[in-house]
């Protein structure tokens, strides 16, 4: 198996992630009673799915779509009791993969999601994108996008500190120290969010871990590899050594994924290290600013940098829904040229099918470059046995930022979880 993204994704000029189109917050849409031509929808995409909401409305004159937004960590905690008490809505956000608990496999294999494999879209998904969004060869993911993750940047407050985007591990951390000389740290961190513990270290795993070893997973799969006796200490440490040099504002765990993009939307920090997605949202709260996506750099030569890009959250209709007709007719709208470019416009990333006429603009032109380079690898946990092995990473990253754990005892947690199987 090749862990790179695979070539056929740069022909769709595509790159997206499990890990994360999350969001902090919670809307509540158009209102409404239940009825014929009401939809019910919860969304991990706030920022975009808003857009595509009243462009789905606007398409299908009298439709309501009554729908709620909310970060990872509540969505993940609410959906699956709402889909074991009968509760959850038509059509709800899936992540590809196996790697947290709203994910394909995770809500597939009880029965939760209905079989897609019958919509015009689902053959059409690239192979790397159907192997994610599928289960037991039956596709229950209407997966429309794809992210990176990387460093995004703020331009005025770059140009402001005069300082460029570093591109080897020594530059990055000349580049913290500079920043936090000047009172404006590198990078906001909002490890408040348990979820948001994992972006740094999957952005030093692609390059750490994948450069040298780029059959990992698969070493992983056949029991020739762990965790704690591979690179990712390596990665881990260099976290942590990003940490001690300043590359992050203070208290990081004390801070959320929320106020953590204030701080780079306004300029407190030069930048975040986040997925693409949170591109539009920094925008929201600074139409006027300017942000860039680059790798994070995590060795002293370029070339040996790699970006995570992969397949990103999707939709999955309810097996049970109160309005199937609507719940197909929403997530083929997203899968349309429409839908997958708005969610792309809004969101900043890519579409998940080639011939939407999509181009990538300048925030994410390193980010295609990478994807037409074949410079990426998966967002990690997608390829994971079980969705425990994540929530292993969370919590634990979490406690070495507070001292609570090492890295060593994390990532042997993290092999238990990973050993023990689906």
């Amino acid at each position: 198996m090749n862990t790179r993204t695979p070539t056929v994704l740069t022909a769709a000029v595509t790159a997206a992630a499990v890990l994360a189109a999350c969001s902090g917050g919670t809307e509540a849409g158009s209102g409404g009673g239940d009825g014929p031509r009401t939809l019910t929808l919860a969304s991990v995409d706030q920022g975009s799915v808003e857009a595509v909401v009243k462009a789905f409305e606007k398409a299908n004159p009298g439709v309501d779509v009554r729908y709620t937004t909310s970060g990872a960590d509540q969505y993940q905690q609410q959906i699956r009791t709402q889909l074991s008490s009968g509760t959850a809505p038509d059509v709800m956000s899936v992540w590809p993969g196996n790697g947290n608990p709203a994910a394909t496999y995770v809500l597939a294999e009880p029965g939760y999601l209905r079989d897609l494999s019958d919509q015009p879209w689902a053959a059409e998904l690239p192979d790397a994108v159907q192997r994610v969004a599928q289960h037991d060869g039956k596709t229950y993911n209407a997966v429309f996008g794809l992210n990176g993750i990387g460093a995004v940047y703020n331009e005025q407050a770059m140009e402001k500190a005069g300082l460029t985007p570093p591109e080897t591990w020594t530059e990055l951390l000349d580049f913290c120290r500079a920043a936090a000389a000047e009172g404006t740290p590198a990078f906001a961190l909002g490890n408040q969010d348990n979820w948001v513990t994992q972006v740094v270290q999957y952005a030093l795993v692609a390059t750490t871990v994948y450069g040298p070893e780029p059959d990992f997973d698969e070493q992983m799969q056949a029991g020739r590899a762990t965790f704690a006796q591979s690179p990712w200490t390596t990665a881990l440490d260099k976290y942590r050594t990003m940490e001690k040099t300043g590359c992050f504002q203070k208290n990081p765990l004390g801070t959320s994924y929320e106020a953590s993009q204030q701080l780079a939307a306004t300029g407190k920090t030069l930048g975040i290290v986040q997925g693409n997605w949170v591109i539009a949202l920094l925008k929201e709260k600074n139409p006027k600013g300017t942000f860039t996506l680059a790798p994070l750099p995590a060795t002293d030569d370029p070339a040996d940098t790699l970006i995570p890009a992969a397949a990103g959250a999707g939709y999955g209709v309810n097996a049970e829904p109160k309005n199937e007709e609507l719940a197909l007719k929403f997530v083929n709208f997203v899968m349309s040229p429409d839908g997958m470019n708005l969610f792309a416009e809004k969101q900043g990333g890519l579409p998940s099918l080639p011939g939407t006429g999509h181009e990538a603009g300048p925030a994410l032109a390193e980010l295609a470059a990478f994807v037409e380079a074949d410079r990426t690898v998966p967002f990690m946990d997608q390829l994971w046995p079980n969705a425990k092995v994540q929530q292993t990473m969370l919590s634990g990253l979490q406690e070495v930022f507070s001292g609570q754990a090492t890295p060593d005892e994390v990532l042997e947690d993290m092999d238990s979880d990973y050993q023990a199987g689906p």
